[in-house]
């Protein structure tokens, strides 16, 4: 039988990490969102198929995700494992098991289920956007820093828009919070694909992807992603700033953001003194979780009040 949370960790690095940190039911919710996005992804990333297979994998998945429809989409997911799109075993097991993450994503409360849906629908309509620029050899090149801050946006930014709705779904708690949640929300995913990009930007070539623009100086997009996760630690700070007392639904929602800040921090402070492909260690991300959890248990910021009053200053 399929598991959600096998899922999720075949599939991911840092969410896997930082979704079992959250409080039900928005838990199952996020993974079903990163699930479904992930799959989206697949087909974005599908080096092997043709501009038009892809677009259409994407257009495919897109009305699957308007109303059950079991047998289309066993037909499907077996299409496209047939395929092999991507070379990834969990991606591969997780095209394989469509059928069950949307069996899951229908049974999710109908608040929950059109936010899910509403935003996941917006990436993979602007993820075929992109594919179509794609030229015959299959490579998406970039042609500045907007395009790149576009893209992000389609790949990440929108994640960052899913996941407030979602944590402010049914708590009036974060009322107060709302407008600051939703002013970072999509810096806070930019901020995290940028790193991404540059960590990865030397493997990415080899895959005939270009994310960042031959005229864009790398020391610019560096400077940008400081920038994004300064606004990112302050949606952290926002969750922070509640009139009333941290209670443990609020503390797993500001462990969760947190964390993917932290780890990217470190990451971006190692490719910036090491270049592309420079990754934090297993022993130095456990202890960024270490001290992510003391200072929680402490009452103590989340991310340092320095970091956030330097980096969320503009």
């Amino acid at each position: 039988m399929p598991d959600l949370d096998d899922l999720l960790e075949k599939t991911s690095r840092t969410f896997a990490l930082s979704i079992p940190l959250l409080p039900e039911p928005t838990r199952r919710e996020v993974t079903l969102a990163y699930l479904l996005f992930r799959i989206a992804d697949t087909f974005e990333d599908a080096a092997t198929w043709g501009r038009a297979q892809r677009i259409g994998a994407l257009e495919d998945f897109i009305a699957l995700l308007e109303a059950p429809r079991p047998a289309r989409t066993r037909a499907l997911a077996a299409a496209w494992c047939a395929g092999a799109p991507i070379e990834h075993a969990g991606y591969q097991e997780l095209l394989r098991e469509t059928p069950f993450v949307l069996e899951a994503f229908f049974a999710l409360g109908e608040p929950a289920r059109a936010i899910v849906r509403h935003h996941t629908v917006r990436t993979a309509r602007g993820m075929a956007g992109f594919v179509a620029r794609t030229g015959d050899d299959g490579a998406l090149r970039l042609r500045d820093l907007q395009d790149l801050r576009d893209y992000c946006y389609v790949v990440a930014g929108i994640v960052g828009e899913l996941c407030t709705d979602l944590f402010l779904l049914d708590r009036p708690s974060l009322a107060s919070a709302a407008d600051d949640l939703k002013r970072h929300a999509r810096w806070f995913g930019e901020g995290l694909q940028l790193v991404n990009i540059l960590k990865d930007s030397a493997f990415d070539a080899t895959e005939g992807r270009s994310y960042l623009p031959a005229a864009l100086d790398r020391a610019t997009v560096l400077a940008i992603a400081r920038e994004d996760l300064g606004r990112a630690s302050a949606y952290v700070a926002a969750l922070e700033r509640r009139p009333d007392a941290p209670d443990p639904d609020t503390r797993g929602l500001i462990a969760f953001n947190a964390l993917p800040v932290l780890l990217a921090y470190a990451t971006l402070d190692k490719v910036e003194a090491q270049g592309p492909g420079s990754k934090i260690s297993r022993d130095e991300l456990w202890s960024i979780v270490a001290r992510l959890e003391n200072a929680l248990d402490q009452g103590q910021p989340a991310i340092e009040h320095q970091r956030v009053a330097k980096e969320s200053s503009s």
